[in-house]
């Protein structure tokens, strides 16, 4: 960890687009959607632009009376002012929480309280979706669109006089963002300007040697999610223009990449299982991408296959790093096109050298190994703080020497490779890791646009299917495709809009599984 701490002087979020736009100031940022807070910007600025767009909203949450160190929750519409508004409550000492578009109402009613009467900056739409009690737990309610008779809008507020930037110490907090909520409420996650330093770190390491000239970088990452910030900061900080997508429609996507030929794509997992069909457009949209970027889950081999025989660079990659929201990336690992994903299992990768380590702590007394994984656990400069108000919990994943426990189970080989299985509560015993199986699943079968296999009532395991159109799944198709699998309960298909999604896209496992215990006891 000691090269994550050298000069670390924190991520300095409320100047990242100041500082980059005096660095660079002819580069773009280009949006596939407009602003709530800036309809008439359009959908490419300069970084000069969007860095006094910063300073403008900064000058109106200091009028409406946010000072250094107070909580400011963010809870509107997608879009990428989300992350701007966390860029202007920095800027004035305060400390942005972002939280999902996607959480529901008794959900946010509860972090907004666990956050101890915060601002609340939000829009009309939203706020009309919330509990009415939810005033009383708040300081002031701000809304960037719409009206409210109890809250007030920023637009009130246009034309306050700028005031200087402030930097507080980079052990301080500086960001709160949730956990995915894969296992019930999610948590805040406190980080620090130094922790989101450490992150970003080896991230840059990386990419240096690889982005050798500039190169259009394109992200869809989730607008609350601590990743975008330290994307954006590598990409601002070397000049990279940067295209922002909140929408993730295939077709929408490939008519932007084919107009402007990214060198490098950042999305979650299943974003880029949706832009498989992407490599079987005319147009070839992905034919300029040096880089494919994946984070927060293990991606499958086959859309790791398809992404790369989609470009024509000459060696192109595809890099997916394995961590976590309370600790960044903590393994990497790069796919070519001679290195198939599918020859080495479920292996995540290595520690980044001087700046992570990982270790697999066994189960039940038996050493970790395929038959028998056990706990990953990583060290990371990287780890937040703590969890807003439930320290306890926090603890309970810590050890007294700093070891963080990722909630998933797997082994490590004597080459120092991670392969993870499963996450602990996901665990089927004696069904073997369902992650390969699925992995396995959609190696033979190209319709499948999502497969998760959950616990049944029974303890079976049930596939949960979705296939590309909704076609039905071909029976005779499937059984040839598990034919070498452990037994699996009948597949069930499901709509993808159906199926409960964290805000990065991931299925909540737990829950779809206590659905289909329900419609079970229905029926």
């Amino acid at each position: 960890m000691f090269l994550q701490r050298i000069g670390n002087r924190g991520i300095r979020l409320g100047t990242l687009f100041e500082r980059a736009a005096a660095r660079h100031p002819t580069n773009v940022l280009i949006l596939d959607h407009d602003l709530d807070i800036a309809p008439d910007l359009g959908r490419r600025a300069t970084i000069p632009e969007i860095a006094d767009l910063v300073d403008d909203f900064a000058a109106r949450l200091d009028a409406a009376g946010i000072r250094p160190g107070d909580r400011v929750v963010v809870h509107k519409r997608d879009g990428f002012d989300i992350t701007l508004l966390a860029c202007a409550i920095a800027r004035i000492g305060g400390v942005p929480v972002l939280l999902s578009p996607m959480l529901d109402g008794a959900t946010v009613a509860e972090l907004v309280r666990r956050t101890d009467r915060p601002f609340l900056v939000t829009d009309q739409a939203k706020l009309d979706g919330l509990p009415g009690a939810l005033f009383a737990e708040t300081a002031r309610v701000l809304l960037t669109k719409g009206t409210h008779p109890d809250a007030t809008t920023l637009d009130a507020f246009a034309g306050a006089t700028r005031v200087p930037a402030v930097t507080r110490p980079a052990e301080e907090p500086t960001l709160i963002t949730h956990t995915s909520g894969t296992t019930g409420v999610p948590k805040l996650a406190v980080h620090t300007g130094r922790s989101l330093q450490a992150r970003y770190r080896p991230q840059a390491a990386i990419v240096a040697p690889i982005l050798r000239r500039r190169e259009t970088i394109a992200l869809h990452v989730s607008f609350v999610h601590s990743r975008l910030i330290t994307a954006l900061a590598i990409a601002l900080l070397r000049g990279f223009p940067i295209a922002v997508l909140a929408d993730s429609d295939p077709r929408r996507a490939a008519d932007l990449f084919a107009r402007l030929r990214p060198g490098i794509l950042e999305a979650h997992p299943n974003t880029f299982m949706e832009w498989e069909e992407l490599a079987d457009d005319p147009r070839e949209p992905l034919a300029g991408v040096k880089l494919f970027s994946s984070t927060f889950d293990a991606i499958h081999p086959r859309t790791v296959h398809r992404l790369l025989a989609a470009t024509r660079r000459r060696a192109p990659l595809f890099g997916q790093l394995y961590g976590q929201s309370e600790v960044g990336p903590a393994v990497v690992r790069a796919f070519t096109r001679g290195r198939a994903p599918d020859a080495d299992g479920r292996c995540v990768g290595r520690p980044f050298p001087g700046m992570t380590a990982a270790r697999v702590v066994g189960r039940a007394g038996r050493p970790p190994s395929a038959e028998h994984p056990g706990f990953i656990e990583v060290k990371s400069d990287g780890r937040v703080l703590t969890y807003l108000g439930e320290q306890d919990r926090y603890d309970a994943q810590v050890s007294a020497d700093g070891w963080w426990r990722m909630g998933d189970v797997g082994y490590r080989t004597r080459w120092g490779c991670i392969h993870l299985l499963d996450r602990e509560v996901d665990l089927i015993e004696g069904f073997g890791s369902t992650l390969a199986a699925e992995d396995a699943l959609f190696d033979k079968l190209d319709e499948l646009a999502e497969v998760v296999i959950v616990p049944g009532a029974d303890g079976s395991a049930v596939p949960v299917v979705c296939t590309r159109d909704d076609r039905p799944i071909d029976p005779d198709a499937w059984r040839a495709a598990t034919a070498e699998l452990p037994d699996l309960a009948d597949p069930v298909q499901r709509r993808i809009e159906d199926l409960p999604q964290t805000a990065t896209t991931k299925i909540k496992r737990l829950e779809l599984a206590r659905r289909l215990e329900d419609e079970d006891r229905g029926a």
